[in-house]
């Protein structure tokens, strides 16, 4: 079976590469598939055959509008079968996402799968719970010395997945002063 090409709306995280990027290369589908390291804003987005430059254009200024912030990430944390980091504050990306799900209520965020989103950096998904388990283990023992780490958010970006594989599109800088 082929993959369905896809596209995402992120913010690169690359702070966290060094803390994050072996495991996510190992446990992680989307960095074994060319993602790296990111907290999600809207996924999915539009096919990849629908990003126009009017769209690109529009995308440019709707980000432009927003203010870049500065987070961190300090929090190791889980939902069902995932091992993730958690930014804080997470309030930013919320806003992020719910003025991105106004724009384009076409694209709701996760398909609409879940009512309210979380924010956050997956490390590990799809592994058994032992393995998990052990993931998350590893990366508290890491924490001491690595956590926190701090980050901008000062762009999203576009990723487009053709082939089965994640590459970076555009960038769309945040235009508005640090909170």
């Amino acid at each position: 079976l082929s993959e369905p090409e896809e596209s995402a709306l992120v913010v690169l995280v690359p702070e966290a590469e060094s803390f994050v990027g072996r495991i996510r290369a190992v446990h992680d589908r989307s960095a074994a598939r060319g993602a790296a390291a990111h907290v999600t804003l809207l996924y999915p987005f539009r096919h990849p055959d629908h990003l126009t430059s009017h769209l690109e254009e529009e995308l440019s200024r709707f980000f432009a509008r927003m203010p870049r912030f500065g987070f961190t990430l300090s929090g190791i944390a889980g939902f069902p079968g995932v091992v993730y980091l958690a930014p804080e504050p997470m309030s930013p990306f919320d806003r992020l996402t719910e003025a991105l799900a106004t724009a384009y209520p076409d694209t709701p965020p996760y398909g609409g799968a879940f009512a309210t989103p979380v924010p956050h950096l997956t490390v590990a998904q799809g592994a058994s719970e032992s393995d998990l388990v052990e993931i998350a283990a590893e990366l508290l023992e890491r924490a001491q010395d690595a956590l926190p780490i701090a980050c901008v958010g000062d762009a999203a970006t576009l990723l487009i997945k053709r082939s089965g594989r994640w590459s970076p599109g555009p960038v769309f800088p945040f235009g508005g002063s640090a909170v």
